[in-house]
């Protein structure tokens, strides 16, 4: 069974610099584990307009109710993945993934 492991900073490298298609198998389990049920409200993506904006919502698990719509927009979808994945990698880890060789500018 794969379980979550902090200092695994290079899947965090690895999804941000590609949120989109094919993951390494460690990335992908790691991605059904942050993406899977929880009983704590969890970041998701609202799209606003397609394949231009975004904002991010927090969503209640079991809830019939739409999410709560937040004031964070993005209008680039790499960038709202990564911030999604840096909530979701702290809720997890209680800190968000600190990435040495990042650019302080996208993170």
């Amino acid at each position: 069974m794969f379980t979550f492991d902090k200092t695994r900073l290079d899947l965090a490298r690895e999804f941000k610099a590609n949120p989109f298609g094919q993951h390494s198998p460690d990335l992908q389990y790691l991605l059904l584990l942050m993406r899977g049920p929880t009983t704590e409200p969890f970041h998701v993506l609202l799209v606003d307009k397609m394949g231009e904006r975004w904002t991010l919502g927090l969503m209640e698990p079991g809830s019939r109710k739409p999410p709560r719509r937040s004031n964070v927009v993005f209008t680039d979808l790499k960038e709202a993945e990564w911030h999604v994945f840096k909530l979701r990698w702290a809720a997890m880890a209680g800190a968000e993934p600190v990435i040495a060789d990042a650019d302080p500018a996208t993170d």
